[in-house]
This record gives structure tokens, C-alpha cells and sequence, in this order.
């Protein structure tokens, strides 16, 4: 079914409640399902399910988890160039090591690093939504074809009405917003909560996710744990993990581990309560502390199998919805243990083994092999994916990472705001056209959540 916007406002049908309101909206039939069900027959891009990535190993729905025993109480365009899971014990682990590595000695990034971070991942949701054009676009060949036919990346200006940012960068805003605050603990969660909330009221021409309107409905912020709703056995979405950039940004210090598990797992589980739903937004978290810290990209997956157990302790120890999460649990592991395993970057050390998967079509393929259900990148578990592989194969170049990055024929716009955000932590926006951001939509709120974000987690260095 198709999901949309029962608003007071008139509009196309999508965040056409009125800006302010704060009644959660209505449901009524709008666009294709952010959550596809795991187990269920695909009924979405029936043509697209059998393909597979050549010479790639593929990410199929593993069968049901057993349930798991438990305690009871998330410049120019360049040419394409070929390149040449948990804890408590109980849960069977991978063999990874939860003891905290020695923290090395890491210098601070510039403000200017954070600034590009954030304006990069607006830039990537801009491009990669086109006003929904891209985003629903299932071929990555087709896409490119009119990327060509627009005069390529140097060409285009980004600003509405026909480029701009989609419900991903109102949501990360409110998340970077939120901790600009300087708020910790229960009350920011209990803020970030009133944030999301208040962001539904700004999507209209967005295209917000089903997943994501459902638990902003449910979420009751200002109340007793208001920013919990209740287990979604189909919240498998990336809807969390887009929005989490900003919680490592907040959150770069090896010390401060424990509080990015929490602040990632409970925010990102205010509307995906389903591991594979908010474990995207640990990843994605993750990968920007890793960034702000000058970690490589090959050592990033490594890291979030170290961290996946203490993820799970974090979980049975908030005691919400043990037994769902348990049994839910193993496929994130177990797909980013199979992905990591099959391009040698299980163990951290790289270089990374990478198919060159030149054309579009072959990067689609490689994609749709990891997905749930016939859509790339629609996921927790594999937005994350496929933005790291295209920060893995780019390296500094703007265009390739664009090409694997934000242009290909899944969720496009959710990878690439993970995928251009982490791109621009690392390599600034000295090599990215202008156009692509000087006039983006919310670049001032971008930026200047960047500003306080960097001012509250290196201030003190």
C-alpha cells in the first residue's frame, strides 16, 4: 500500500499538515513502504529480485532466527574509474572483543570539517531525491543517462523548487539541532523526541517514510518515557539510520562510546523499534566519530562489529522489548559479518578488496544483493552498506562517490546522505561544484548546527 499526508494544508499529498500543528497526521494511502517485511514474498521490483551482483557474494533474508535466550526483568564531474552482531551471553557472538581499545592521542578537526560533514549530507539527500524523481528511479543506467543530459554534477544548482532536500535532512537537522542544545541524558532524548515530532510538520513535497510517521505518532514527548513507542516487527527501515550523522559528530571520543550507543540506539528506535532499524543508526553514528577522529573507512566496519555487543547489552539492560530484540537481533550482524568477510575488512586492517563495478547496472546488481526485498539501501542494514563501499571505492574523488554513492537505482537519497556527509568529514568541500551547495535548502541551519556541534565536542580540547 501506499502511504501519504492527511493534512490541513493543500499540497500533493505529502506533509500537507499544517507547519506547526502539533496533532500527529493521518495515514492514508501515499507511496511505496519504507519497511519492507523481512520474510515476506517480495511484492515491490519483481523484475529486479533474481539479478545478482557478478562475482559477488550475496546478502539474501537469512531464514528465522531461533529465539535467543535472555534474562528477564542504526569541481567537475569526474568519470567513473574502475577500482581495482551480540552480548549478554547468552546470545551466540561472533567472537568479537568488547574490551575498549587504548584510545590513541587524535588531533582536532577543523570546524570546517563539521560544516562540510553536514552540508554534504543535505547535498546527498538533495541530489539523490531529486524531488522524488531519483529516489524512485530503479535504474542507476537511467539516472546517469540524464545526469548527462543536465551537463553532470558542475552543471546543476541545487535549490528548490526543483532540487530540494527530502525528509532525510528535516529529520537529521532535528537530531543535530537537538544535541546542539547541549542537553544529556533523559532530557535529550525527551528533546529530541519533541523534534521529530515537530519536524512532520515540515514534509510536505518530502516523501516522509511510513515507519517514520507511524512513530511520531506514537512518540508522547514531555511525558514519563515519552520517546519510546512499542516494538515494530516491520520498523527494518533506514529511516534512523539517515538521521544519525550528527550523533557522532556530537559524540567523536572513544570515551564517549557508551553514550553514542545510548543516544543512537534510543533515538533511533523513536520510530524504528526493530534492530535492523535503529542498529543503522549505531552504525551511522558510529562511522562519524570514527571520521571526526580520522579513523580510515576500511577500519569503520571492523569497529561495529566490536561494538554490536555492547550494543546488545545496552538493549537487554534497558529491559524494553528484551525478547523481540533478541530474536530480531542476528541479521544486521550477520549481514554487515558476511559483507566485511567478503571484501577482507573483517578484522580492521584493509586494504579493502573491491570489485570495480564500473557501470551502473553492475553497481545495481551489487546493491540489490544485499537488499531486503528488491530495494537497495531501503534499509538499516544496508544504507549504511552501501554508503561505506562508495567511501571505500571513491576515496577523494567527489564524482565517483557520487556515481556509488547517491547515483544508483535504490533508496538514493538515504545513502547518499550518509555517504556525502561522511565524504565531506573527510575531504571538505573544496573539490565539490558550487552549485551543488552554495544554494542548498537549509544550508544556514546545516552549518550552523555543525558550528555548536564541534564547539560542544572539542571545545574542551
Amino acid at each position: 500500500m501506499e502511504l501519504r499526508y492527511q493534512g490541513r494544508g493543500s499540497g500533493e499529498g505529502r506533509g500537507t499538515q499544517g507547519r506547526g500543528s502539533g496533532s500527529p497526521p493521518a495515514l492514508t494511502a501515499r507511496r511505496p513502504a519504507e519497511e519492507p517485511q523481512q520474510q515476506q514474498p517480495q511484492t515491490q521490483r519483481p523484475a529486479r529480485a533474481q539479478r545478482s551482483a557478478p562475482g559477488q557474494t550475496s546478502l539474501p533474508t537469512p531464514p528465522r532466527a531461533r529465539p535467543l535466550a535472555v534474562r528477564q526483568p542504526a569541481h567537475q564531474w569526474e568519470p567513473e574509474k574502475p577500482m581495482t552482531s551480540p552480548g549478554a551471553r547468552q546470545i551466540p557472538s561472533l567472537r568479537v572483543d568488547r574490551t575498549p581499545p587504548e584510545a590513541p592521542h587524535h588531533s582536532v578537526p577543523a570546524v570546517e570539517a563539521y560544516e562540510a560533514a553536514m552540508v554534504l549530507s543535505g547535498v546527498g539527500d538533495a541530489l539523490g531525491y531529486r524531488g522524488g524523481l531519483w529516489e524512485y528511479c530503479t535504474s542507476g543506467a537511467q539516472i546517469h543517462a540524464e545526469l548527462v543530459e543536465l551537463g553532470g554534477l558542475g552543471a546543476i544548482t541545487l535549490e528548490p523548487p526543483q532540487w530540494p532536500v527530502s525528509d532525510d535532512t528535516v529529520l537529521h537537522l532535528a537530531t543535530a539541532e537537538g544535541l546542539a542544545t547541549g542537553l544529556e541524558g533523559e532530557a535529550l532524548l525527551q528533546e529530541l523526541a519533541q523534534r521529530y515530532v515537530a519536524a512532520m510538520s515540515d514534509m510536505e513535497g518530502r516523501k516522509p517514510g511510513p515507519t517514520s510517521i507511524l512513530g511520531t505518532s506514537q512518540l508522547r514527548p514531555g511525558e514519563p518515557a515519552g520517546y519510546r513507542i512499542p516494538f515494530n516487527p516491520t520498523g527494518t527501515g533506514c529511516g534512523a539510520a539517515m538521521r544519525s550523522l550528527a550523533i557522532g559528530l556530537r559524540y567523536p571520543h572513544a570515551r564517549e562510546l557508551p553514550t553514542l550507543i545510548r543516544v543512537s540506539i534510543e533515538s533511533g528506535r523513536m520510530t524504528h523499534h526493530h534492530p535492523t532499524g535503529y542498529l543503522g543508526a549505531l552504525a551511522v553514528a558510529l562511522f562519524g566519530a570514527l571520521g571526526a577522529r580520522g579513523e580510515p573507512p576500511e577500519r569503520w566496519g571492523a569497529e561495529l562489529m566490536r561494538v554490536l555487543p555492547l550494543a546488545w547489552d545496552y538493549v537487554e539492560g534497558a529491559g524494553v522489548a528484551v525478547g523481540d530484540n533478541a530474536e530480531a537481533w542476528p541479521f544486521f550482524r550477520d549481514a554487515w559479518h558476511r559483507y566485511l568477510e567478503s571484501r577482507g575488512l573483517l578484522e580492521g586492517g584493509g586494504p579493502a578488496t573491491l570489485p570495480p563495478l564500473p557501470s551502473p547496472a553492475e553497481r545495481d546488481a551489487a546493491y540489490l544483493g544485499w537488499a531486503l526485498q528488491g530495494w537497495p539501501g531501503r534499509s538499516g542494514h544496508d544504507a549504511p552498506m552501501v554508503a561505506l563501499e562508495a567511501l571505500l571505492a571513491a576515496g577523494g574523488c567527489w564524482g565517483d562517490l557520487c556515481a556509488r554513492g547517491v547515483l544508483h537505482g535504490g533508496d538514493s537519497d538515504s545513502t547518499g546522505t550518509i555517504a556525502a556527509g561522511c565524504w565531506g568529514l573527510r575531504w571538505g568541500l573544496a573539490r565539490v561544484p558550487p552549485g551543488l551547495h552554495r544554494c542548498l535548502e537549509h544550508r544556514g541551519r546545516l552549518r550552523d548546527a555543525a558550528r555548536r556541534l564541534h564547539a560542544l565536542a572539542w571545545g574542551g580540547c
